[in-house]
């Protein structure tokens, strides 16, 4: 984005912004919070640039288990509940799987052999998705899917440079077979917010459309972080497989 087009963004006059960016002024509490806003700047680096103006952060961040936080925990299970019989979980900023809904536990039941044991670390959607000992064998579309995962998480990156967004694609790209051109951003890559997965496991076979969702408009950190990915039947046998296994 050029100095111009955040000037006209954020309505302000494009000299004031010069001003600002050579510290020939001094940005107020409210400037920064716009400018955060507008570049979508995530919450924990907004609380950082206000410290570095020299204002107190505005952003809290509470634990998904903390007392203070129950009316969202049953908020979540709520909306897992009502995505049955069909899958969806609730993933932090780095995928870490934070909750499941019944029909996700059986799906993974299903695919998932007893090599799955061997996946180390957390349990986490990407990895769970990239690992040869995971999910990786149960997807028929696997490259398309994990090109897209992959470009994702270029995005996610360079967006808010989190280290562990960095660790985590590193360890997905060191996986074998990965193709070397996914180590770059793709800029002509979609940037659709759903994706075509299709598994299969024996005489199983199940196809997906997912959609990834976030919580409106946090002032938690946390909160901010979240993810509720959803699965939907791509078709009729699909739909007709997930209540039999209900």
């Amino acid at each position: 984005m050029s100095q111009l087009d955040l000037a006209v963004e954020a309505e302000i006059s494009s000299r004031h912004l010069s001003f600002l960016e050579t510290g020939r002024a001094q940005p107020s509490r409210e400037m920064v919070l716009l400018l955060s806003r507008v570049l979508e700047v995530p919450l924990r680096s907004r609380n950082e640039l206000l410290a570095a103006a020299g204002y107190a952060p505005i952003y809290r961040e509470t634990a998904l288990d903390a007392p203070e936080m129950t009316q969202v925990r049953r908020a979540l299970d709520f909306m897992l509940r009502q995505q049955e019989p069909y899958p969806a979980l609730v993933l932090d900023r780095n995928w870490n799987v934070l909750r499941t809904n019944a029909a996700m536990n059986r799906v993974l039941g299903l695919l998932l052999g007893p090599e799955a044991a061997e996946v180390e670390g957390p349990p986490n959607a990407m990895r769970l998705t990239f690992h040869p000992r995971g999910l990786r064998p149960a997807i028929i579309n696997w490259e398309p899917t994990a090109a897209a995962l992959i470009q994702w998480l270029h995005r996610d990156l360079l967006r808010t440079g989190d280290v562990e967004t960095r660790r985590l694609l590193d360890e997905l790209l060191g996986y074998p077979d990965v193709p070397r051109q996914w180590r770059t951003l793709d800029l002509d890559a979609s940037t659709v917010p759903f994706l075509a997965i299709e598994m299969r496991r024996d005489d199983v076979r199940l196809s997906f459309f997912t959609v990834l969702a976030s919580l409106g408009t946090p002032y938690d950190i946390t909160l901010h972080k979240l993810r509720i990915e959803c699965f939907f039947a791509a078709d009729r046998a699909t739909e007709e497989a997930l209540r039999r296994l209900a």
